[in-house]
């Protein structure tokens, strides 16, 4: 019986929907904390600002790596590892706080695009 294992290519294709997903995510968090922060009192509104602009370069930078993967060079390899790295790092605190119905979710998604990004390039 043959194996079929995935191959590189099959990852890095993986590897780009998902960051393109996350880019995407960040993205309309960002936009969903302007409003909010256009709609309501903001007691704390250079933290606030402070947020949108790692937001929208997170979203950006995400958004880049998935390209260096769409072209098949590795400088987007590092990032993503990287940022997800983090993310399952707070989808721990996130889990610690009894927020499950967000810290699953990005488990889910910071893992499987870790391991796309772990293998998605090859030298």
């Amino acid at each position: 019986m043959e194996s079929r294992r995935p191959t590189t290519d099959t990852f890095r294709r993986a590897a780009v929907i998902l960051l393109r997903i996350e880019s995407a995510i960040i993205a309309g968090l960002v936009i969903y904390l302007g409003f909010a922060a256009a709609t309501s009192h903001i007691s704390k509104p250079s933290a606030l600002a402070g947020v949108i602009i790692f937001g929208i370069l997170g979203s950006a930078g995400l958004y880049v790596a998935s390209t260096g993967f769409a072209k098949g060079v590795s400088y987007g390899r590092s990032p993503a590892v990287l940022a997800n790295g983090i993310a399952l790092g707070v989808s721990y605190f996130m889990a610690q706080g009894h927020l499950l119905a967000v810290a699953v979710p990005l488990v889910i998604l910071a893992a499987s695009t870790l391991v796309c990004s772990l293998f998605g390039y090859s030298e």
